[in-house]
């Protein structure tokens, strides 16, 4: 399952997503973590309105099964959940290798409801789509 972290130093999750200098990925099973990716973010990222600069955002973690942040906008968390993405706040900036350990030992047990839905993004069969068939035989 891969997660999300909103972060300025790298180190914590310490920033706003809209105003995050890097997004850090990682790749979270009960026997371990690994670092996958990290996503940075230049130019104007502080409250202004504009919507635009979350959509590089938004594609970096599209595959994500949670988003952790410090602090995240009423939009921006309805287009994170849109794309079945569970954001996270923390009430204070928190070490990722913390989160990420805390995860681990949660996936050893048994996870709460609303992380066994996220464990599964990404894991769904495609359902057969029959509304492509052109033929249809009737017998």
């Amino acid at each position: 399952m891969k997660i999300a972290f909103s972060t300025q130093d790298k180190q914590r999750v310490d920033a706003h997503f809209g105003w995050a200098k890097n997004i850090l990925v990682y790749d979270v099973t009960p026997a371990g973590y690994t670092f996958v990716e990290n996503f940075e973010f230049g130019g104007k990222l502080e409250e202004d309105g504009d919507e635009d600069k979350l959509a590089p955002k938004l594609e970096a973690i599209k595959d994500c099964a949670i988003l952790y942040v410090a602090a995240i906008g009423g939009s921006a968390a309805a287009r994170v959940v849109a794309t079945k993405i569970h954001p996270i706040k923390v009430p204070q900036p928190e070490p990722i290798l913390d989160i990420l350990e805390k995860l681990q030992d949660v996936l050893k047990g048994t996870p709460p409801p609303w992380l066994r839905k996220a464990l599964q993004k990404g894991t769904e069969a495609a359902a057969p789509n029959f509304e492509d068939e052109d033929e249809v035989n009737h017998g």
